[in-house]
């Protein structure tokens, strides 16, 4: 559609010029890489270049200049557009203004590719619309009136979807994953995309400050095909700051691409459910015992905690006024809830004051994946009392009997040799 726009009056001194022919020559294309991986989030810039000429000019003292350029965009707009592809446009148009003939102008867009994108060469419309001058006429020695043209031009842009590695965590399974030990954990994995990834190496990865930290974290699949499943096995271990319930861990793939480059899948985060950790308590009351000479000390342990312990053996930290020759005991292997009863031999001082006592007590233990752990401290009660009739056992009592027996015996046998 032609427009007239103005009427403008000029001196018409000096030499003009006019040009006879010419209009813009757009052209588009993207700055930097065209290539994108499915579930790609990135920023496209693309260069609208201006290639249009004034092919024929007329130079006269009669004529008057012109503000405009026949070659000229004016009041340029750019908008991308994406119907039929796998790509999301998440930018609307934008404007770049004039592009003189023999310039360029740029325009940045937001763009996303869908996860699901089949690889390929794929094509975005650019669609930019401007104003140029058509025709200027000459009213007179000083008069121009403009007419300009509006128009719309789709400019093709050509992208290309790259194959990819898109991993899918098919099934989940853990095995003795409990606070402060150590499990493991079992995936099965799917590429669900549509290159064929080599040497490829499945890891496990701690997920931020999550309890769940990978020991063995690695596994190696070799060739992994689209639409092939592996089932791969992790050792992870957890803090003993963690509560029983479920924390997250991250799974990627690690493999060369079909350039033949290292690449990295997209991180695919999963739960694992943690148990209880194991723990233990001293079951048994307050142990009375008396001092002087040797006494045996039995304790009774209890598992508490959620899963079961093996060779587990029970050990006391004698310190005055106890000491032991034997003291570490053997409780085998305990379930969660179930007891056993340890015995050890201790010396207690004779002057060792009367009273309760609390000896330091702990249990090392073997976990499901044989780790060797060793339980908290326990205390283990212990009340020191007289023993009842002591006095019959004292020294200096039984020699004053003794004294006494004699000087009986000794009366009555000179009381019956005088009879």
């Amino acid at each position: 559609m032609i427009l007239l726009l103005a009427l403008l009056a000029v001196p018409g001194a000096a030499a003009g010029a006019k040009y006879l022919y010419g209009s813009p020559e757009l052209s588009a294309t993207i700055a930097g890489t065209n290539e994108f991986a499915p579930g790609a989030d990135t920023s496209l810039t693309v260069i609208i270049s201006n290639s249009g000429l004034n092919t024929h000019k007329i130079v006269g003292s009669d004529i008057v200049n012109r503000d405009d350029l026949p070659n000229t965009a004016k009041l340029a707009t750019a908008a991308l557009k994406s119907e039929n592809t796998p790509f999301t446009v998440k930018t609307d148009p934008q404007f770049v203004s004039d592009i003189a003939g023999g310039a360029s102008k740029t325009a940045t867009f937001n763009v996303k590719v869908a996860d699901s994108a089949k690889p390929g060469t794929y094509v975005l419309p650019l669609e930019v619309t401007y104003t140029y001058l058509q025709e200027a006429e000459e009213y007179g020695p000083d008069t121009l009136r403009y007419y300009y043209q509006k128009k719309t031009e789709t400019l093709p842009l050509s992208v290309r979807v790259t194959p990819d590695l898109r991993v899918e965590v098919l099934g989940v399974r853990s095995e003795s994953l409990n606070v402060g030990t150590e499990g493991y954990v079992y995936l099965t994995l799917k590429n669900v995309g549509h290159d064929t990834a080599n040497k490829a190496v499945a890891k496990v990865v701690r997920n931020g400050a999550s309890p769940l930290i990978p020991t063995d974290g690695s596994a190696y699949i070799g060739t992994f095909e689209p639409g092939e499943t592996v089932d791969v096995k992790f050792k992870v271990s957890v803090s003993d700051n963690a509560e029983p319930q479920s924390y997250p861990l991250d799974v990627v793939v690690t493999y060369e691409d079909y350039e033949e480059k290292t690449a990295t899948s997209k991180v695919v985060t999963i739960g694992l459910p943690v148990g209880g950790k194991i723990d233990f308590k001293v079951a048994s009351p307050t142990v009375t015992l008396n001092p002087g000479g040797k006494s045996i000390l039995e304790v009774v342990y209890k598992n508490t905690g959620a899963a079961k312990v093996y060779n587990a053996q029970a050990r006391i930290s004698a310190v005055d006024p106890f000491t032991s020759n034997d003291d570490t005991a053997y409780l085998g292997d305990l379930a969660p809830g179930e007891t056993a009863t340890a015995r050890f031999e201790v010396s207690i001082d004779a002057d060792a004051t009367l009273k309760e006592y609390g000896i330091d007590s702990e249990i090392r233990y073997r976990d499901d994946l044989d780790n060797s752990k060793i339980s908290d401290t326990m205390k283990v009660r212990v009340a020191l009392e007289k023993k009842s009739g002591a006095i019959f056992t004292n020294p200096v009592f039984l020699a004053v009997i003794a004294a006494v027996i004699i000087g009986a015996g000794y009366y009555i046998f000179v009381y019956r040799k005088k009879r």
